[in-house]
C-alpha cells in the first residue's frame, strides 16, 4: 500500500477502565491496519460506599495524551491525520458551567449507585405505578408499542435518570446556576465534543450536542419518538435547557480545535461503545446478533428498522442513524439490549482472591477437571439484571464439599458467566421470534475458549469470535471512514471482517449443559433478595 494512498483515521476509545487512542491506515475501499496505539488507565474513584466517580480534568489529561502518544507511536503528525473517531462508555455525566467551562462534580459512572434508594423508591411509587396502568390501557387501545414499553418500565441504576435528579436535588451550586440558565448536562461523548471543539478557552461557546446512541440508553430518551422524552423531564424535573441537542452519526462534529494539539482534526464519528461494537462486529443486518463481554455482558440484537418493546426487560435503542443526505431517507436500525453488570469485574475479583494468577490460565484450569463437581456460582456483584431483575441479590459459590478443587471453583464460576449470558439469550428469542444462526462475541472475556464454547453448547448455534477482540475502536474507525467516504457501503466493510474463531455447538453436550443451567437457576434462587433479608442487613 503505497504511502500516499493511505488515509489515517484516529480513534479515541474512553471505556470504563481504560482508554486508547489507535491509529488505523485506510487505503479508500480497502483493508485498515493499526499503526499506531496508546493506553491510560481511567481512575476510578469512590469517595463513598456505591459512588464511582471518574475526574473529568485527569480524563481530559488523558485524552490528549493518548491521542499525541498514539500519533507518535504511529510515526505521524498531527496534521496528517484525516480524522477522528470517538467511540465512549455511555451513562457515565457530568455538568458544566456553559459560561466558565468549569464542571461542578465528577462524572458520575453508569456503576454508581447513590441513587439507588431514589431509584426503590420510584419503582415502588403509585406515580409509577399509576403511569404504568395508563400506558398498557393506552397499549389496550391503541396496540401500539411504545405504550407496551411504557407499561413495563423500571427504573435502573445504569440510567442516568435518577443520579442525574439526585445531583439536581443535592448540588447547590447547580441549583442556583439553574436559575441563571447557565449549567449544562452531559455523557462523557458530549463532554468531549464541547471540550475538544472549544480549545483551550473554556468561555468560549460551542454547540451542546450529543450523539443519539449515547442518548438512547440515558432512560430519559424515547426511542420511538427520537427525542427526550418528556413524560420523565415533568416526572423528574429535569429542564430540556440542561440537555444536548441530540444528532445522528454522520453529523458534521466539527474539529478538535488547533490550540489543543497543534493542529485541526476533523470529528468524522461519535457513538457510544456498544454501538461502535456492533459496527465492529459488522452486525448491519437484521436479526444479527452479538454480545459483547467487557466489564459487563451486553447482548444486541438488530431489530431492523422497528422499533420493538420489551415485556422480558431488554431494553429498545437506537443502535445507529446516519443522514442520507438531500436524497434517500435516514439509515436508523434500532436494537434489543440485555445486559449483566458483572463479567470482567468477576474475573477480576477471581484473579486478587487467588483462584488463578492469570485470566489466560482459567480456561486450561476449567478443562483440567470434567465437571465442577457440583459446585454453582452466581455471578451478582451488581445484582441480577434481566430477566431476573434483582437488585437484591448476592453472589457466591454454593454445593462447595471437601473434593471441592480450586479447579472445580474456576470451571464453576467461569460457567456461570456463560449462564447469565445464555439467559439474556433466551430472552432475546422471547422477545424478538427471530431465529438466530450465530452470535458475534467480542470484550476481553470473550478470548476465554470455555466461556465461548460453553455458550455454543447452551444456545445450539455457533459463537465465532472476531479477529479484533475489542472492537469499539474498530467500529468507530469504520463509521468515521463511511463518514468520510473512505468506503462507500456498509457492505465493503462487512467484506473486511476477519474470524478468529468459530466455536459449534456440541450436540452431545448440549443436554448436560441445559441440566447444568436448570441446576445454577436454581442456585440463582437460592441468592435472590439476599440483601433484603434482615439478618444479612443486620450483620455490621
Amino acid at each position: 500500500m503505497a504511502a500516499t494512498d493511505r488515509q489515517y483515521i484516529a480513534t479515541l476509545d474512553v471505556g470504563t477502565t481504560t482508554i486508547r487512542c489507535i491509529i488505523y491506515a485506510a487505503p479508500t475501499n480497502g483493508q485498515p491496519v493499526t499503526v499506531g496505539t496508546a493506553y491510560d488507565h481511567v481512575d476510578l474513584i469512590y469517595p463513598a460506599p456505591g459512588w464511582v466517580e471518574i475526574s473529568p480534568e485527569k480524563l481530559w489529561t488523558s485524552v490528549l495524551q493518548v491521542i499525541r502518544q498514539a500519533t507518535e507511536d504511529a510515526n505521524l503528525k498531527i496534521e496528517q491525520l484525516t480524522c477522528l473517531a470517538i467511540a465512549t462508555q455511555r451513562n457515565s455525566f457530568t455538568c458544566w458551567n456553559r459560561n466558565t467551562g468549569q464542571v461542578y462534580h465528577n462524572f458520575i459512572t453508569w456503576k454508581d449507585l447513590r441513587a439507588d434508594q431514589l431509584v426503590k423508591d420510584w419503582n415502588e411509587s403509585f406515580t409509577l405505578r399509576l403511569l404504568k396502568f395508563g400506558a398498557s390501557v393506552l397499549h389496550f387501545v391503541t396496540r401500539s408499542k411504545r405504550f407496551l414499553a411504557g407499561s413495563v418500565i423500571k427504573l435502573m441504576n445504569p440510567q442516568i435518570t435518577l443520579r442525574l435528579a439526585w445531583v439536581l436535588q443535592n448540588n447547590p451550586s447547580v441549583q442556583e446556576d439553574l436559575k441563571l440558565g447557565s449549567v449544562l448536562y452531559g455523557t462523557i461523548d458530549s463532554w468531549l465534543l464541547y471540550r475538544l471543539r472549544q480549545g483551550t478557552d473554556l468561555t468560549k461557546q460551542v454547540e451542546h450536542i450529543s450523539d443519539v446512541t449515547n442518548c438512547t440508553s440515558t432512560g430519559i430518551y424515547d426511542p420511538f419518538g427520537q427525542e427526550w422524552a418528556g413524560w420523565a423531564l415533568n416526572l423528574f424535573s429535569i429542564k430540556k435547557e440542561l440537555l444536548p441537542k441530540v444528532v445522528d452519526n454522520s453529523y458534521d462534529f466539527g474539529h478538535v480545535h488547533e490550540t489543543l494539539l497543534g493542529a485541526r482534526i476533523k470529528i468524522a464519528a461519535s457513538v457510544s461503545d456498544q454501538a461502535a461494537s456492533l459496527w465492529g462486529n459488522c452486525c448491519f443486518e437484521r436479526g444479527d446478533v452479538k454480545i459483547t463481554m467487557g466489564t459487563g455482558s451486553f447482548l444486541n440484537v438488530n431489530t431492523g428498522t422497528k422499533c420493538l418493546a420489551s415485556v422480558h426487560g431488554l431494553y429498545p435503542l437506537i443502535g445507529y442513524k446516519l443522514q442520507g443526505g438531500a436524497g434517500p431517507p435516514p439509515d436508523i436500525i434500532y436494537l434489543m439490549e440485555g445486559s449483566s453488570n458483572d463479567t470482567g469485574s468477576i474475573i477480576e475479583w477471581a484473579l486478587n482472591v487467588g483462584l488463578f494468577d492469570d485470566p489466560a490460565a482459567s480456561a486450561a484450569m476449567a478443562l483440567s477437571v470434567p465437571n465442577s463437581d457440583g459446585v454453582l456460582f452466581v455471578p451478582a456483584f451488581s445484582g441480577l439484571g434481566p430477566p431476573i431483575r434483582d437488585d437484591t441479590a448476592g453472589s457466591g459459590f454454593i454445593g462447595i464439599k471437601p473434593s471441592t478443587r480450586k479447579e472445580h471453583m474456576v470451571r464453576a464460576l467461569l460457567e456461570s458467566l456463560a449462564f447469565r449470558v445464555a439467559l439474556l439469550y433466551d430472552c432475546a428469542l422471547r422477545e424478538t421470534g427471530f431465529s438466530f444462526t450465530c452470535i458475534r462475541v467480542d470484550g476481553g472475556v470473550s478470548k476465554n475458549d470455555f466461556i465461548c464454547q460453553t455458550l455454543a453448547d447452551l444456545t445450539g448455534i455457533e459463537v465465532e469470535r472476531g479477529e479484533v477482540a475489542d472492537s469499539s475502536a474498530l467500529g468507530a474507525m469504520y463509521m468515521a471512514g463511511l463518514n468520510c467516504g473512505i468506503w462507500s457501503t456498509k457492505r465493503q466493510l462487512a467484506e473486511l471482517r476477519k474470524v478468529d474463531k468459530t466455536f459449534a455447538p456440541d450436540g452431545a453436550q448440549r443436554a448436560k449443559r441445559l441440566k447444568q443451567m436448570r441446576a445454577w437457576e436454581r442456585a440463582v434462587d437460592r441468592f435472590k433478595k439476599w440483601y433484603m433479608l434482615e439478618d444479612i442487613k443486620n450483620l455490621d
